[in-house]
């Protein structure tokens, strides 16, 4: 009997054939034409935004209704001690301090003020780059200002940077400003010609941040003690009046501004620029933010942008907005009414102010302007309405070091911390016995409980999809609330069905890499899970985020992008308490609970790629998996801490993972239902198609 006179039955064809001739119609076969390509399918592009604007929204009213009852002074006192405590928490506790170890090694002599190029250590062998500028002619102590940089690539040269740091020294400000880590002379990740292979700022933060997470450390924290380290410096000089220390930054600065607002009880005063808004508008707006502008915990415990700036009330602060940010103006001016109401109850609503300059996103001269009035009316220092004349510098003439980086001079970098600290945590971790790495794993996860079983909806048929078998049908299993997991069952019979296979005791389930419909008719994998279990139902799954619902938001094409979409809603998953790789573990879960109310008794559980580690950790986690199989699963958490070059999406990393397991533990927890783990990926691997 040829081939074609067969019935068309996959399992047939797959023993004649193999998988290759099963990606083709009959009739593709009669005519031995090539398959036409497919576009994978995404139905539900929009799935992800609606989910996470619940969640956010949820997270704000229940802030707001926290506000809404604070009625007296005495309400007012006690939230700004819980949110302070609150902050804190997200925040993780900061080292002890060290000697700074500053010293001077330039001064720029100017008409009015003078430049002193700096250099201290925030940690030891952890240098930071900075210039504080001091006025000339005046005698007796002066207010002192820190200046924390937006993203920058040049740091603290960029020129309204060294335009407000100037200005304020013009008008008898002691100013010292500094370059963040990842910028200015503080590139992290070098190559030849003192060059940044990320490019510095944006892209430097996220290939450092992401992981850190792992170990419980954030990025965030690290900014905002350069800061504290920062004022500590500026308080050891003697022309500083400590009476009188402000903090402003624009952007990525008015970020650490806000943070530093909240972590550091010595700030007199506060000008955050281009950054207070809220958490809802910037999801709304579907705008992505560094791993440092989104705090781990922040959004599940109802903490807002108007809650940093909460946590220094009365003490004075101005929220600088501008007309045509992409940090919503909108949401500035609700922080301001909630700290208006905050301010007034504490019985000094003159120390809150909102300034909104005309202008897009930047540090310009308008709001300069209303920084210095603000400062002046609470210093008496100057009654200068408008900023005075001011003069860019070179780059190079305000570098503190040599040749403008600071690892000609072998500073320690963020990483190498990082790697410090995963070797020491190994050490003290050791080899989890299984029960507890069940436990582990259940906790980090933070996932919901399972109740009752979901329900689904039958798709409409997407039309010849090249599928190895004769039928397929989609569901929309409804795993969480407004989240749909898309499961897809192949069928030895064409046709609609009503619901899933019935009377079979064993089901294969296979968790896609990036789409169930593309791997379906492409992966080895499946077509080896197929053959080998000729008596299960057979079925794929895409988990939210992925396939069927990947997201179109944060502009066009952005998913793969460090900076996209898939980065947006991992982002976000931290900062509610509830990492992405746990909400796809719990689609799984509650995909295996729909199986078992199908009829199936046992489930072989697959996944690839990033499908692996959802995979992997709800086998970990459900009695019903009698069987594992992954294939290019991530080889473990701590690699990707020796990597500084590591290629793993954000919605991989498990916050706190490394403090109480790895993920070879978690394997060999799953010998006992005969993992088989094939060609595993390294750190390097993580992007692969």
């Amino acid at each position: 009997m040829s081939l074609l006179s067969r019935p068309f039955d996959r399992r047939s064809l797959l023993r004649a054939a193999g998988i290759q001739a099963l990606a083709w119609t009959v009739g593709d076969l009669c005519l031995g034409a090539e398959a036409p390509p497919l576009t994978p399918l995404n139905r539900f592009p929009q799935m992800m935004q609606t989910w996470l604007l619940e969640q956010v929204k949820a997270a704000e009213a229940h802030g707001n209704k926290w506000r809404s009852e604070l009625k007296t002074k005495a309400d007012a006192e006690a939230y700004v001690n819980t949110v302070r405590t609150e902050i804190r928490e997200c925040f993780g506790p900061m080292p002890e301090k060290t000697p700074l170890n500053a010293k001077v090694t330039g001064v720029l002599e100017r008409d009015t003020y003078r430049i002193e190029k700096v250099i201290f250590e925030s940690r030891p062998g952890y240098l930071v780059t900075g210039n504080l500028y001091v006025p000339k002619g005046r005698t007796g102590k002066m207010p002192g200002v820190v200046g924390v940089c937006g993203h920058s690539i040049n740091g603290k040269a960029a020129e309204p940077y060294q335009g407000f740091a100037q200005g304020l020294a013009r008008q008898g400000y002691v100013a010292f400003i500094f370059d963040p880590v990842g910028q200015g002379e503080r590139f992290q990740f070098m190559k030849e010609g003192l060059k940044s292979r990320y490019g510095g700022s944006v892209q430097e933060h996220i290939q450092m941040g992401n992981p850190m997470l792992l170990m419980g450390e954030f990025l965030g924290s690290w900014f905002a003690w350069d800061g504290i380290r920062a004022l500590d410096y500026l308080l050891s000089r003697y022309e500083v009046d400590p009476a009188h220390v402000g903090i402003t930054g624009n952007s990525g600065g008015g970020t650490q501004t806000t943070w530093l607002a909240a972590l550091d009880d010595r700030w007199t005063m506060a000008a955050p620029a281009c950054f207070v808004t809220t958490f809802r508008r910037n999801a709304e707006n579907e705008l992505p933010a560094d791993t440092e502008q989104c705090p781990p915990k922040v959004l599940q415990l109802g903490l807002d942008h108007s809650d940093f700036i909460a946590a220094m009330a009365p003490r004075p602060a101005i929220l600088l907005t501008q007309e045509k940010d992409f940090f919503d103006v909108r949401g500035g001016e609700e922080a301001f009414k909630r700290l208006k109401h905050l301010y007034t109850l504490l019985g000094k609503p003159e120390n809150i102010q909102l300034q909104t300059g005309p202008d897009p996103h930047g540090y310009s001269q308008p709001n300069r302007e209303a920084m210095y009035r603000f400062f002046n009316k609470i210093t008496g220092v100057s009654k200068e309405e408008k900023e005075p004349a001011l003069t860019q510098e070179k780059e190079a003439d305000l570098w503190a070091t040599p040749k403008g980086q600071v690892s000609e001079l072998n500073s320690l970098t963020l990483m190498s911390f990082m790697r410090d600290k995963a070797t020491k945590l190994a050490l003290v971790r050791g080899l989890k016995k299984s029960q507890g790495v069940v436990n582990s794993v259940h906790d980090l996860l933070n996932m919901p409980s399972i109740k009752e079983v979901p329900e689904y909806r039958i798709l409409r048929g997407a039309g010849s999809r090249k599928y190895p078998a004769k039928g397929y049908c989609d569901y929309a299993v409804a795993t969480a609330p407004h989240i749909e997991t898309i499961v897809t069952e192949l069928f030895d019979e064409a046709g609609f069905t009503s619901r899933p296979t019935r009377g079979r005791k064993r089901a294969v389930l296979y968790v896609s890499h990036h789409s169930a419909d593309e791997e379906l008719r492409s992966e080895p994998l499946l077509a080896d899970l197929i053959k080998a279990e000729p008596e299960a139902a057979i079925f794929a799954c895409d988990v939210r985020g992925i396939g069927d619902s990947q997201p179109n938001t944060c502009g066009a094409n952005t998913f793969l992008q460090p900076y996209g979409c898939h980065y947006f809603y991992a982002a976000h998953g931290v900062m509610l308490g509830a990492p992405l790789v746990g909400q796809r573990t719990f689609d799984v879960l509650r995909v295996i609970q729909w199986l078992m109310a199908c009829g199936h008794e046992e489930v072989h559980l697959a996944g690839r790629g990033w499908g692996a580690l959802p995979a992997a950790f709800a086998a970990l986690l459900s009695d019903k998996v009698k069987q594992v199989t992954l294939k290019n699963a991530l080889t473990s958490y701590a690699d990707l801490m020796a990597d500084e070059d590591q290629k793993w999406p954000y919605a991989a990393i498990l916050p706190d993972a490394l403090k109480d397991f790895d993920l070879p533990d978690v394997y060999a927890a799953l010998a006992a239902k005969g993992l088989k783990n094939l060609e595993p990926w390294g750190a390097a691997d993580g992007m692969k198609g």
